[in-house]
C-alpha cells in the first residue's frame, strides 16, 4: 500500500513532458508556408503602391484641372443670406477652387442654386421646346405681317439668353462634378492601399514568425 502510494505521487510531481520539436518533414512545411506568405505579401505590397500611385496622380491631375479654371469661391462679406446657410461656402469663402470637395461645393450650392432661378427651375432642355414654339409664332407673325412679332422677338431673345446661360452653368457645373468623381475615386485608392499596406504588414509579420519557428524546429535533435 506505501510502495503503490509513492509511485502515484511520483506520477503526480513529475514534470510534464516538453512537446517535442517539429519533425523534419514538419518544418519543411512551414519553411514552404513562411516562404508562401512571403511572396503573397509581397503581391500585396506591390498591389498597395500601384494604388497609391494612382491615387497621388489623381490628386495632382484634378488640382491641376481646377487651378486652371481660375474660379475662387465668393468672399464671406459678399456671400447672400441664402448662400451664408451653406456650410461649405462659408468654409472655403475666398479660396481658389483647386480640390474635389471644393469642386462638388461650388458646382451644386453655388452654381446649381443660381441656375435654379434662370428659368424659374427649367433645364437647358426644357427651355428648347419654349425657344423653338416661340420661333414658329413669330415666323406665323412675321408671314402675316403681325404687330405681335416685335413682342414674340423680345422673348425669344430673352428665352435664347436664358438658355445660353443654362448651357453655360450646366457645362461648368459638369466638368466640376467630373473632377469631383475623378478626386473621390483617388480617394478610395488612397484608402485601398493603406488597408492593402496595413495586410501586406501583417503578412509579412506572420511569415517570419512561421520561418522562425521553422528554423527552430532545424535546429532541435
Amino acid at each position: 500500500m506505501t510502495l503503490t502510494r509513492a509511485i502515484d505521487e511520483r506520477q503526480v510531481t513529475a514534470p510534464a513532458p516538453r512537446p517535442e520539436p517539429p519533425k523534419p518533414r514538419k518544418a519543411r512545411g512551414l519553411v514552404v508556408m513562411g516562404a508562401s506568405g512571403m511572396a503573397l505579401a509581397m503581391l500585396v505590397l506591390a498591389l498597395a503602391a500601384v494604388m497609391r500611385s494612382n491615387a497621388d496622380f489623381s490628386e495632382d491631375y484634378v488640382a491641376r484641372q481646377l487651378a486652371e479654371q481660375r474660379i475662387t469661391f465668393k468672399a464671406a462679406d459678399a456671400l447672400t443670406p441664402e448662400e451664408r446657410r451653406t456650410e461649405c461656402l462659408l468654409r472655403f469663402a475666398g479660396q481658389p477652387l483647386i480640390t474635389g470637395t471644393q469642386a462638388e461645393c461650388y458646382a451644386n450650392n453655388f452654381i446649381g442654386r443660381h441656375l435654379k432661378s434662370v428659368a424659374d427651375g427649367k433645364t437647358y432642355s426644357e427651355l428648347r421646346e419654349v425657344q423653338t414654339s416661340l420661333r414658329a409664332q413669330l415666323a406665323d407673325a412675321q408671314a402675316r405681317n403681325d404687330p405681335s412679332q416685335a413682342d414674340l422677338q423680345r422673348q425669344l431673345n430673352e428665352v435664347t439668353a436664358k438658355r445660353q446661360t443654362l448651357f453655360e452653368g450646366e457645362s461648368v457645373r459638369g466638368l466640376l462634378l467630373t473632377s469631383y468623381g475623378f478626386s473621390t475615386l483617388g480617394t478610395k485608392a488612397d484608402q485601398a492601399a493603406t488597408v492593402a499596406m496595413a495586410g501586406g504588414g501583417a503578412i509579412v509579420l506572420v511569415s517570419l514568425l512561421i520561418l522562425a519557428k521553422a528554423m527552430r524546429g532545424r535546429r532541435s535533435p
